[in-house]
């Protein structure tokens, strides 16, 4: 099995370091991931210029590191390792839950795999205060692992673990009741007014959900999809609007 990996925080980044450490007892890795970090790129691709493709020391595995966005990555990574079988992306420093997803890079990476007809697992963890224990994380990441490659139907799945050890795995759907990103006002030291996009604390959870999981301790697994229809709607729609 070849495991391509990739993330939004950068080559450098711990969480992709312990990742591909885990995932080498599965198969090939190579990571292919941004030379700097590229949080909340979203699904944005490089076409206005090209991209360098440099290799990386990283331990134990074949490292490139690239100066475009996650989905470049992943694009350009599948097209010089032939026969990929998974994408990984990740793991995030900091949780891509609910509806943070729409603009998250690492989530990106796996669903360019998925777009382009491999499978996509996007992994990530909340940011404390301190660095996350990646090394106490490992057989969880193990579990994870064990549990998606082997598991075939699923072509997009966003993982989530709990800063605390998990109580265990639960599948999970999106949480999108809330939305906690937020723009705060303010000034530099020269008086001129700027403009912080940063996030507001969500309570009251939905039971079930990303979010909810992940805040009792547990890993959240919540299985995506790339098509976006909403099929009540256009239902809905064919009925009022018959055209």
């Amino acid at each position: 099995m070849r495991l391509l990996i990739s993330n939004d925080d950068g080559i450098y980044s711990p969480g992709i370091a312990a990742l591909a450490e885990v995932a080498s007892e599965f198969g090939e890795v190579r990571v292919v991931a941004p030379d700097v970090e590229r949080s909340s790129a979203g699904h944005s691709i490089t076409s206005g210029r090209p991209l360098s493709y440099k290799r990386t020391p990283l331990a134990k595995v074949e490292a490139y590191r690239v100066d475009g966005t996650p989905a470049d990555c992943v694009a350009l990574g599948a097209s010089q390792w032939e026969n990929v079988d998974v994408v990984l992306s990740g793991i995030n420093l900091g949780a891509n839950i609910g509806n943070g997803i729409w603009h998250s890079g690492t989530l990106a990476a796996a669903k360019q795999g998925a777009l382009m007809g491999m499978r996509g697992i996007a992994f990530s963890i909340p940011a404390p205060e301190e660095e996350p224990d990646f090394e106490s994380l490992k057989p969880h990441i193990r579990s994870v692992l064990t549990l998606l490659l082997h598991e075939t139907v699923l072509s997009l799945v966003n993982v989530n673990f709990p800063v605390v050890p998990p109580h265990g795995i639960l599948w999970t759907r999106q949480s999108v009741r809330f939305y906690d990103g937020r723009v705060v006002a303010g000034k530099d030291p020269m008086g001129r007014k700027h403009f912080w996009f940063t996030v507001t604390p969500i309570k009251d959870t939905d039971e079930g959900t990303d979010r909810w999981a992940v805040e009792r301790g547990y890993i959240s697994i919540t299985p995506l999809r790339l098509d976006l229809t909403d099929e009540k709607e256009l239902a809905i729609a064919h009925k009022q609007h018959p055209l």
